[in-house]
Formats: C-alpha cells, sequence, structure tokens
C-alpha cells in the first residue's frame, strides 16, 4: 500500500512539473500603452511689480491646461511660503484655499482634467505677512502635483514696500 501511494505522489509531482515547465501560449495582441496627460501652463511666472503692503493682497489667476491626449489627474497643491494661498477653480468647482506644506494639512485633491480641459490657479499673496521685516524683492512659487510625471510649478515675483 505504501509503494502504492509513494508512486502515486511521484507521478503527481512528475506531472506537475511537467505543467510548469510547458511553453506558455503566445498571444498577438499588442500591449497598448497607457497615455497619461500632460499638464501645461500659458505662463509660469509672473511680476506683480511694486506692491505696498499697507494696499492689502494681491492675487493672479495662472491658466493650467490638460495638453496631452489622456486624463491627467491633479493630485495636490500647495505653496512655498505661509504668505501664499492657492485655489483651483474648474467647471465642476473650486478647491481650496491651499497653503504651505507643513502649515496645516494639505489634502488630495485628485481632480481629473479631460483632455483639453483648462483649469485656473487662483494665487493669493498677502504682502504684510511677514510684517515690517517682509519688504524688497520676493519670489515664490505654488506647486500642482499630478499624475503626468513633473510637478508644474507656477512662480510669481513682487518688490514689497512698506
Amino acid at each position: 500500500m505504501n509503494k502504492i501511494l509513494i508512486a502515486l505522489v511521484v507521478i503527481l509531482v512528475g506531472l506537475g512539473l511537467i505543467w510548469f515547465a510547458r511553453p506558455q501560449a503566445q498571444t498577438n495582441d499588442p500591449v497598448i500603452p497607457s497615455v497619461p496627460g500632460s499638464i501645461s501652463a500659458t505662463e509660469t511666472a509672473f511680476d506683480f511689480g511694486s506692491i505696498s503692503m499697507a494696499a492689502g493682497k494681491v492675487s493672479h489667476q495662472f491658466t493650467v491646461r490638460n495638453s496631452g491626449v489622456g486624463v491627467v489627474t491633479i493630485n495636490k497643491i500647495y505653496t512655498s511660503c505661509m504668505c501664499t494661498s492657492a485655489k483651483l477653480i474648474t467647471e465642476k468647482g473650486s478647491f481650496g484655499p491651499f497653503g504651505m506644506v507643513g502649515h496645516g494639512f494639505i489634502p488630495s485633491i485628485n481632480r481629473p482634467l479631460l483632455p483639453g480641459e483648462e483649469a485656473k490657479v487662483d494665487v493669493v499673496f498677502d504682502p504684510a505677512a511677514h510684517g515690517p521685516a517682509g519688504v524688497g524683492k520676493i519670489e515664490r512659487m505654488v506647486t500642482i502635483e499630478n499624475d503626468a510625471g513633473e510637478p508644474v510649478e507656477l512662480r510669481f515675483s513682487a518688490v514689497v514696500t512698506p
């Protein structure tokens, strides 16, 4: 009886090895790569020129567009300084305002943009945020994280006066 069980186990193991070693079936189906979208901006830098702390906040809207052939998802938006906030505005509504990483939670937006679809990024700068020491030339940045690869950076500058 033991010899029969051993023979059966050897046969089953052998058949299993043959099964796993068999050549895989070939398929003629082409591999279709995933084609991502691509975010581009009509302008990536803006200069407010000379602005006064006393005059209050200033804002500028950047236009971003999915210039690719696939859908692209905007995951997060954040700023380089606490004096700046940014809001994403699409046909489906607005998201934000978002601030600086480390100064509060930056939530995920996960907003898809279809090919050719545009959105606005409304950037608000408060020249008084740094107090009297915040005069002179400033440069700030808003970063748009997305699933299309490199983040998009929108920059602005100003000369802050009292």
